[in-house]
């Protein structure tokens, strides 16, 4: 294989991508619906900045106290810009997934229909890089799609007047990587039941059919599985009908008085059920995030919350506290290219 004649491929697929009427349709779709979030964005945004506004005005004009440790006057967090961005998650999860099945469903497809791929394959060459060619090309007009609405969204913050930080750029560009990967999962689902079925109306349809299991389904499944591995919950301890009540006398400077004693068995039993059940309620996420990892969405969903609402935490702890979901992202196409990969490489072409 080489590199050269695999970018021809790509190069071809990427043009015949931007010259269909169906991709250009979706893509249209896409955008206007990611500006009309962006406009949600933006004035959700606009109310957090007002609402900090009025805060840091209040503490102002009571510093003197904040000063002296009143810790319900404590200043509160900037709002960030990536408010506007977080809108793009359900546009992307919806209309994105179906902008990537719809590059990807008949690149093989269309090739047998047309009687084009014996043609194809009879020019110098080599079947894996007709393959990774086509991926290439998918990828790039997927990565065009991301980086065009990124780039509308953030022209038009800058003309509100709405500049974001060095660290806001970081995000959006992590962003915008994290959503370039959902799209390319359901791209490869979409090549694998390509290259698998004859014809492109049944493609369409397992992919759709492989979406509604993975998104619908699988979140479900996850849940119950992990319910299964956990067992039964722990119990509370119960609440005794007649508690015995001690009292002890204490003596201090300024004279003595009845203080009540705890019950230490009680307060024992329910250390224990807390324990048991933060050990319970860990194991049945731990399995439960473990299938999930099979969905895109699950996945991409955890990912973005955290790019775009980010916590008092810096971006890489936050980013390291959703691993799982990243990993996810990076897994799950790989598994259906290489299935793509190995069955148009022993595909019978007649």
């Amino acid at each position: 294989m080489t590199a050269e004649r695999s970018l021809i491929v790509a190069a071809k697929e990427f043009s015949d991508l931007f010259t269909s009427r169906r991709f250009l349709l979706i893509f249209a779709l896409y955008l206007i619906i990611a500006m009309v979030g962006m406009a949600q964005g933006i004035e959700r945004y606009d109310d957090a900045l007002a609402s900090y506004n009025k805060a840091m005005q209040a503490a102002d004009e009571y510093r003197d106290l904040q000063e002296l440790g009143a810790w319900w006057l404590e200043m509160p967090g900037k709002p960030s810009i990536l408010y506007v961005f977080s809108s793009m998650t359900g546009t992307t999860m919806t209309l994105g997934a179906l902008l990537a099945i719809a590059a990807g469903f008949d690149l093989v497809t269309r090739e047998k229909e047309t009687r084009s791929l014996k043609t194809l394959l009879a020019h110098p060459v080599y079947r894996d890089e007709v393959i990774v060619g086509k991926a290439l090309g998918g990828a790039a007009a997927l990565g065009v799609v991301v980086g065009l609405a990124l780039a509308l969204i953030t022209a038009i913050l800058l003309v509100l007047s709405i500049v974001p930080t060095a660290g806001e750029v970081v995000a959006i560009l992590i962003f915008g990587v994290v959503s370039l990967l959902f799209l390319i999962a359901w791209f490869t689902v979409a090549l694998a039941t390509s290259a698998v079925t004859r014809e492109s109306g049944n493609a369409l349809i397992f992919t759709l059919v492989v979406l509604f299991v993975v998104s619908s389904l699988l979140p479900v499944l996850g849940a119950t599985v992990g319910g299964l591995v956990a067992g039964d919950p722990p119990q509370r301890p119960e609440t005794p009908a007649v508690k015995e009540l001690t009292f002890t006398y204490v003596s201090n400077a300024t004279g003595s008085y009845v203080a009540q004693g705890a019950d230490s068995a009680r307060h024992e039993a329910l250390k224990e059920y807390q324990e048991d059940l933060a050990a319970y309620t860990e194991k049945k996420r731990l399995v439960t995030n473990v299938v999930t990892l099979l969905s895109p969405q699950k996945s991409y969903q955890t990912v973005a919350d955290v790019i775009s609402a980010p916590q008092e935490r810096s971006l890489p702890e936050s980013l390291g506290s959703v691993w799982a979901g990243i990993v996810g992202l990076i897994v799950f196409p790989s598994v259906f290219f290489a299935a793509a990969y190995g069955v148009f490489m022993r595909m019978d072409i007649r």
